[in-house]
């Protein structure tokens, strides 16, 4: 097993390192070899539940085997509260769901103290933990619930710890958040603040199948047996994963591109001064580590040792759309970040 080296990042509590040496490359392969089988069968096993949103499955194991969180935007009815439970049964991963809503309150994440009396009569606090306490948390509607929840949580997201009457109880490890949001109803709602959407690795869009895969949903789900997920891999392997990960090489000319890309989002940047105007503010240094690991992991997702500019132009949606914001003169003239972000991708070397 190859050892970590290095620093801390701010994405997660995971160690970054450097570039490896050469002569640790075909241990790496090696390595990619000996998962790959395995994360082939998870992609496999849960195309056959989750049915015509392979994309979406794919962007998901993505931010896992990144160590980090996703929040999944889409209208009800597109299976992403099962894809939550179908990850955490196919990852052999502990899996809560928690529905969230205006009156959910921190200590019914979180947990809470109880007063307790012995039979002798000596009386003492006792600390119930709460769902939070799992290794992978299915948040859904999160933008149902008030600021101070969203903050509670947004702790847990960052520091992997929660902190409930001065006392600090650490999470179980992996520890991810799959957050769902309905982008139609947004009545009684309240937006994620900007400081929370960017401790999501991505945030993901889950549009509607086509017409084929919609046939072959209809007719596997409505007969009498359906397809059940299994286990295939357990957090150690997982975790195995997540380090293997950060080993994979990545090219001079991908960094270039990474940085390219991102600090080009940013208002005040000469290269699209077209649509600079129309940017209120872009992503900042975590945009950059984060699709950095994004790549790798697209990269060991496909059996591959090193990530390509591909897979930075592939990843700069789900990385950048909730981390840059338009102002009201790109509205008005019909300026979609869509359009932005497929620009900046234009440009890239």
């Amino acid at each position: 097993m190859l050892r970590m080296r290095g620093g801390w990042d701010i994405v997660s509590q995971m160690p970054t390192i450097s570039e490896p040496p050469a002569a640790v490359i075909p241990e790496i392969e090696r390595e990619i070899s000996l998962l790959g089988d395995k994360i082939a069968r998870v992609r496999e096993t849960i195309g056959r539940v989750i049915i015509g949103q392979a994309q979406v499955v794919d962007q998901t194991l993505i931010t896992l085997l990144s160590g980090g969180h996703a929040l999944l935007v889409g209208v009800p009815g597109l299976a992403k509260t099962r894809l939550a439970a179908t990850m955490g049964t196919v990852l052999g991963l502990n899996n809560n769901r928690v529905q969230f809503t205006p009156d959910l309150m921190p200590a019914d994440i979180l947990g809470s103290e109880v007063l307790e009396e012995s039979a002798t009569g000596q009386r003492s606090f006792r600390f119930i933990h709460g769902p939070i306490f799992c290794q992978l948390l299915m948040a859904d509607e999160i933008n149902r619930a008030s600021p101070r929840t969203q903050s509670a949580l947004l702790q847990a997201m960052q520091e992997h710890h929660v902190t409930v009457a001065g006392q600090r109880y650490d999470l179980p490890l992996p520890f991810h958040v799959l957050a769902t949001q309905n982008p139609l109803e947004q009545e009684g709602t309240y937006p994620l603040p900007e400081a929370q959407l960017d401790r999501f690795l991505l945030q993901i869009d889950v549009d509607y199948p086509d017409l084929a895969s919609e046939r072959q949903m209809l007719l596997a789900t409505t007969g009498v047996e359906q397809a059940v997920a299994e286990r295939i891999m357990n957090d150690g392997e997982l975790g195995r994963a997540q380090r293997l990960v950060r080993q994979l090489p990545v090219g001079g000319t991908v960094i270039d591109a990474i940085l390219h890309l991102v600090r080009s989002a940013r208002p005040g940047d000469v290269t699209l001064p077209e649509f600079h105007q129309h940017v209120a503010w872009g992503p900042g240094p975590r945009a950059s580590q984060a699709l950095m690991l994004a790549i790798r992991a697209r990269a060991l997702l496909d059996g591959r040792l090193s990530p390509s500019i591909d897979d930075v132009a592939a990843l700069a949606g789900p990385v950048l759309r909730h981390r840059m914001a338009l102002n009201f003169t790109a509205r008005a003239e019909g300026v979609t970040l869509a359009n932005v972000i497929n620009r900046l991708v234009e440009t890239l070397p």
